[in-house]
């Protein structure tokens, strides 16, 4: 297993100090150092695999450490914290991930068996450490950024390996709940496009449990269940968080932010987000500008 890591090593070191994207569909790498407020975002359903240095991942009150050699899947959207750190010999962070199109998913799960039993409802991430079986379908998939002109035909076979190894361990079940109708995961996602989509309208818990079809003490419970986040707190994250890229792409200052993104008052949009991001708007886009210029 160290050689095939070995040797993804090097495939993705090409990447640049960001998210690269490979010409492959829906994978992407990075290498080094991101700047602070991209890994704070709404992080959206992936398969991503560490391959040198860790990532430390906290969504709500839940904190994830990932080592090489593990990956971890999201299932949903999330509104995350990310810091990512260079290895214990000062090798550069390097990963690389797959977004999650459910499409593909429910056509691969209709050729496999259903599995037996059921999976017990749990949160909508996770991490597990990597199979050389897994190791071996990513490998397959980063040697194509050597053939270009083999993408198309073969990207999405090894597109469908990856997926089917992921389904074989611990967050089989997220993949499935994805792609699978009526599913508790499923519901919930149908809750979250709704809430990014309408982030500055105030929610209606009732409105938003009839929409997938649960009451509203069930909705409320997988919804915390899959997001470590209620709606309520789910919604002031996006909210906060479009708010930081509208300040730091010049787009307003912060009152006028405030509003644009639901708040009442800008006296509580400051509170809030200087809680979220340890700074009030002014001074985070002061430090976030100045660690930008010096990169």
């Amino acid at each position: 297993m160290e050689q095939q890591l070995q040797e993804l090593r090097k495939l993705a070191a090409r990447a640049e100090n960001r998210i690269t994207e490979t010409g492959i569909p829906r994978v992407a790498m990075v290498q080094g150092e991101v700047p602070e407020h991209q890994l704070s975002a709404v992080y959206e359903p992936m398969i991503n695999l560490i391959l040198t240095g860790s990532k430390t991942m906290t969504v709500g009150e839940k904190t994830f450490d990932y080592d090489p050699a593990t990956y971890f899947v999201m299932s949903v959207d999330l509104p995350a914290a990310g810091a990512i750190h260079p290895s214990s010999d000062g090798q550069p962070y390097l990963a690389v991930k797959l977004a999650l199109e459910p499409t593909i998913i429910a056509n691969l799960l209709a050729e496999l068996p259903k599995p037996l039993g059921g999976q017990l409802f749990d949160s909508g991430f996770s991490v597990a450490p990597v199979t050389p079986e897994l190791l071996d379908a990513w490998l397959r998939m980063m040697r194509l950024l050597d053939r270009p002109d083999e993408i198309a035909a073969l990207a999405p076979a090894y597109e469908r390996e990856i997926l089917f190894r992921v389904l074989q361990g611990p967050q089989g079940w997220m993949l499935r709940d994805i792609a699978t109708p009526d599913t508790a995961l499923s519901r919930i996602s149908v809750a979250i496009a709704w809430i990014r989509r309408n982030f500055a309208t105030p929610i209606r818990m009732e409105e938003l449990a009839d929409m997938v079809a649960l009451s509203v003490s069930a909705f409320h419970r997988h919804f915390k269940a899959v997001t470590a986040l209620s709606p309520l707190q789910y919604q002031k994250r996006v909210r906060l968080l479009h708010a930081r890229s509208l300040l730091l792409g010049g787009q307003g200052n912060a009152t006028s932010v405030a509003f644009l993104v639901g708040y009442e008052s800008p006296n509580q949009f400051s509170r809030e987000y200087a809680r979220l991001f340890g700074l009030p708007p002014s001074k985070d886009l002061a430090k976030t500008t100045q660690a930008f210029r010096a990169a």
